[in-house]
């Protein structure tokens, strides 16, 4: 009787199911459902506020690429990331790939923390971008409503801004525009409970 072939982690991450995110991160695959409403909209504001300046040109300097949920190749199929957004520098890459797998190091990325995620994260994407040489990160927490910026300097992060609120967000690699803080974050709720 022959043993069983077992997938490889890359192949196990293909055949996750519609609705789950995956990522091969330091060996090991994590998987997380889409996010919740909070993190989407501060993920979606955020999209439109970069893709015109940066992406499209429209009010901003242009030349980047702002790419929503891009599978990272850092390792061939065994480091794998997918950040909420990142960004190329178009001189860096000048086209995408034609397949799903984003072979350059994003010059800028941004995860957007939730209770399930921030953890993952910080400890341990955030040193995997630095270790492979990613120049810019953000950190989005739509719970807290803070934007945490850095900058990678001899293999190190370096805080370059921390914003809360109502923030103006004038931060690199974006510094060539001013973003309205305060429209990344959904509505609170009213207070329900009953007296």
């Amino acid at each position: 009787m022959q043993p069983a072939i077992q997938p490889t982690l890359y192949e196990s991450l293909e055949a996750l199911s519609e609705g789950l995110t995956g990522e091969i991160l330091n060996g090991q695959l994590y998987t997380q459902p889409r996010p919740a409403g909070p993190h989407a909209i501060a993920g979606s504001v955020l999209g439109i506020e970069l893709g015109g300046p940066f992406h499209k040109g429209r009010g901003g300097p242009g030349g980047w690429w702002i790419i929503y949920e891009p599978e990272v190749h850092f390792v061939h199929n065994a480091e794998v990331v997918v950040p909420d957004w990142a960004g190329w520098r178009r001189e860096r890459m000048p086209y995408p790939p034609e397949d799903q797998r984003f072979k350059v190091v994003p010059d800028w990325v941004c995860e957007i923390l939730s209770p399930s995620t921030k953890r993952k994260d910080r400890k341990i994407k955030l040193p995997l971008y630095a270790h492979y040489g990613v120049r810019y990160a953000w950190l989005i927490d739509p719970v807290k409503r803070t934007l945490e910026t850095y900058r990678l300097e001899a293999g190190a992060w370096i805080e370059t801004g921390r914003f809360a609120d109502a923030d103006q967000v004038v931060a690199p690699p974006f510094e060539a525009v001013s973003i309205e803080l305060e429209t990344f974050w959904a509505p609170r709720r009213p207070d329900l409970a009953r007296p």
